[in-house]
């Protein structure tokens, strides 16, 4: 879950009332969408967003997501979501951390596993498609 990866994007959020459970404190499901949202961000920095993956007849399910909770955060708390790119060759890895925004203080590591599926055939593909990996590669030059 620590991995730096060679491409990153912060995406800041302020925790909503909705999000917090009666102690106040983000409950502990809804990281998984603060970690999606920073995704999406990442995505969108690549130039190939889960539009363009559609477009190109990939599906990519999650297969693998790990979280370590180190503080919680609260009700109108800023955050930074860091996202990294980690592995694209053979599948997407993304590590994150969730920060304070004003303190840096560390609240959550996680990381993800997405593989591509062709969508006309539902088979699991061993590489990630060039369509993908071109996108990213264009990107780190």
């Amino acid at each position: 879950m620590r991995s730096k990866g060679v491409l990153h994007t912060d995406t800041e959020i302020l925790v909503p009332f909705f999000d917090v459970d009666t102690m106040n404190v983000v409950w502990h499901g809804h990281y998984v969408k603060y970690l999606e949202v920073a995704r999406c961000a990442l995505l969108d920095k690549i130039g190939h967003n889960y539009d363009a993956m559609v477009e190109s007849g990939f599906a990519w399910p999650v297969i693998d997501l790990q979280l370590r909770y180190v503080r919680g955060a609260v009700f109108g708390q800023k955050l930074n979501v860091r996202a990294n790119l980690v592995e694209w060759e053979n599948r997407l890895k993304i590590s994150y951390l969730i920060s304070d925004l004003e303190t840096g203080e560390r609240l959550t590591r996680a990381s993800s596993v997405q593989v591509a599926v062709d969508m006309s055939r539902r088979e699991m593909q061993l590489a990630s498609p060039k369509v993908f990996t071109d996108a990213v590669e264009r990107m780190l030059a």
